[in-house]
């Protein structure tokens, strides 16, 4: 009999599940509301309320290998608690892995959600096949996940891959973790936001960018981007400068992995076209390794859905 596993995306306002076949083909995938300000309880609740339903949907035709659950937080994974998780209020400290277990007595692998994206990539993704593998998901912030050897690297607790944390400018901006010159201060949709905000508070921005800062309405990444691709000149200079800081930090993840590919994803790769070029540049020039044997900068091909395929490949792998 066909098997098929269920992978899930629990991220801060929705949860994505998918119930996936073993060639990949996505039998169905649901999204679900998860109302963070509810708590941890209510949350897993919904989440394991909706995989039973896709078990009990997909389980007649096809056989139930087991089920990932990819979490937006930082996790002492052989635990199961979540230390960190910005996008989840009120998560820190919480077990999520015992919460599944009181909820249902199917297998299941739980990890954290950039970790898993970048397993999805390398299962189905633009990485397919390859053993070595960054994956940066630009968003609010900017997590990373590490394929290393065809396996999730997880360092000694769980814990490895924080690349947004990588420092790329000592005594820079400050970041949200309390560190200054993070990659998350310079190349996410939020330092989008700021850097623009800096250019019009500094006088440098241009008369429409001064606008937008300033204009009613949320400021947003996407509306800075939409103002660069309208050829205004200080919108470009955000995206310059968010180009060449993933190009410092990526070519300190090609010195140190020796990888054969750098995936991007999230919300922010939407203007790709806008930070691409520096970005390649600044990883040569910072790279002797990508000028001597270059490796590919790629975007994300699953998308959205990276996260519950390799949720689901984790569910082939086998649970706990």
């Amino acid at each position: 009999m066909n098997r098929f596993a269920i992978g899930v995306d629990l991220g801060g306002t929705n949860l994505k599940l998918g119930a996936i076949g073993e060639d990949g083909d996505l039998l169905e995938h649901l999204e679900v509301a998860a109302d963070a300000r509810k708590g941890p309880e209510d949350v897993v609740g919904r989440m394991c309320r909706a995989i039973l339903e896709l078990r009990d949907r997909w389980d007649a035709p096809y056989a139930l290998a087991g089920i990932g659950v990819s979490v937006a937080g930082i996790m002492k994974l052989p635990l199961g608690l979540v230390i960190a998780a910005p996008n989840l209020p009120g998560w820190a400290g919480f077990n999520v892995r015992n919460r599944i277990r009181q909820e249902m007595d199917a297998p299941f692998t739980l990890e954290n959600d950039a970790n898993a994206a970048a397993l999805g990539e390398k299962w189905m993704g633009v990485a397919r096949d390859m053993n070595h593998l960054a994956f940066l998901t630009l968003g609010t912030g900017i997590g990373g996940g590490l394929v290393l050897n065809g396996r999730i690297w997880h360092g000694a607790k769980g814990m490895a891959a924080e690349l947004g944390h990588i420092n790329i400018r000592p005594e820079g901006r400050l970041c949200n973790c309390g560190n200054r010159g993070c990659l998350e201060a310079y190349a996410s949709a939020t330092a989008v936001v700021r850097c623009a905000t800096e250019l019009a508070d500094s006088g440098r921005a241009s008369p429409e960018l001064e606008r937008l800062v300033r204009g009613e309405g949320p400021l947003t990444a996407d509306r800075v981007y939409r103002l660069a691709r309208q050829g205004d000149t200080s919108a470009g200079l955000v995206f310059q400068e968010m180009g060449a800081a993933l190009g410092i930090g990526i070519a300190s993840l090609i010195h140190i992995f020796d990888l054969e590919a750098v995936v991007l994803g999230g919300g922010a790769i939407e203007a790709w076209d806008a930070f691409q070029e520096p970005m390649f540049a600044e990883a040569r020039r910072r790279s002797f390794v990508q000028r001597a044997d270059p490796r590919p900068i790629l975007r994300s091909g699953l998308g959205s859905r990276a996260g519950i395929y390799g949720a689901a490949c984790l569910g082939f792998q086998g649970g706990h």
